[in-house]
């Protein structure tokens, strides 16, 4: 048997019990984490309170509305499907209620992007009074850590696995290739990159290297650095890394980028373009933050 690791992990905290389970909590703690980094910066600036409880409150809703929504309509299934073996999955469409229901897993990183840039929108000219940069830059590193724990909550999940691999660090993901009532044999079950993983790695290092930018070289004076930086690093490596994934939308096996590639580029050239333009800007004063 091919050298590899066993993953039989289980999202439940209570046997038979479907929530509350891993995946939320690890969902929970990415959102407390980047609360108490939005928290930090602020209070080194000098932003009263308020201002940050109505932030926690847009991006939370934001995050888990978008996240959701964009995974429903980017990736599906829309109806019912019949896979080869018999096992029936369930489509949005066929059965509404089941898009609510956020504690299974699901939730597309585009689909959050988008709703948090409304929310931030909104938040800047209505609330906080500042303008849209200012914020972005804020909240990309707090979104970076959160992304990093909800891969790892997709990891007890089984879910968003890499294609079929021959590396000595791959698994083999019991819950995903043995259907229910999981008595394969783990010979039979094939191993596979550990995507979630690559991606909360890379999403570890975006982080640490947004805070080691606002703190070390305060980079919060050239507003767009931070964001830009964060674009380009989180939705890039979501594109490399898409190449050792299983597509998540019945399509991508015909196309020759995936749903998650094609809707990353678009993330990334804005980065590009944020990032050369924020660079030639004269940093702001210590008084103009």
């Amino acid at each position: 048997m091919k050298l590899a690791i066993n993953w039989d992990a289980s999202a439940q905290l209570i046997d038979g019990w479907s929530t509350p389970n891993l995946y939320g909590l690890l969902f929970v703690t990415g959102l407390i984490l980047g609360y108490l980094v939005v928290a930090r910066m602020y209070k080194k600036e000098g932003i009263d309170e308020k201002y940050l409880d109505k932030l926690v409150l847009y991006v939370v809703l934001a995050t888990i509305i978008g996240a959701r929504l964009g995974h429903v309509l980017f990736y599906g299934p829309y109806f019912d499907t019949v896979h080869p073996n018999g096992w029936i999955e369930e489509g949005y469409f066929s059965h509404p209620l089941s898009i609510f229901k956020i504690w299974e897993g699901g939730l597309a990183s585009h689909g959050g992007a988008f709703a948090i840039l409304f929310a931030l929108i909104y938040y800047s000219k209505k609330v906080i009074h500042k303008p849209l940069l200012w914020i972005l830059d804020r909240i990309s590193a707090p979104i970076a850590v959160a992304a990093m724990f909800i891969r790892l909550g997709n990891l007890v999940n089984h879910e968003i696995v890499g294609g079929i691999t021959t590396v000595p660090w791959g698994f083999r993901f019991l819950h995903h290739d043995c259907n229910p009532p999981y008595n394969c044999d783990w010979a039979d079950i094939p191993v596979r990159h550990p995507a979630q993983l690559y991606e909360s790695m890379s999403y570890f290092l975006l982080f640490a290297l947004l805070m080691f930018l606002f703190w070390k070289r305060d980079a919060w004076k050239k507003p767009g650095i931070m964001f830009g930086t964060f674009l380009i690093g989180l939705f890039g490596a979501r594109f490399f890394i898409e190449f050792v994934k299983l597509g998540q939308a019945a399509r991508d096996s015909d196309l020759i980028i995936n749903t998650g590639q094609m809707l990353s580029i678009p993330f990334v050239i804005a980065g590009i373009i944020i990032l050369v333009k924020s660079l030639k800007k004269t940093p702001i004063s210590t008084t103009d933050k």
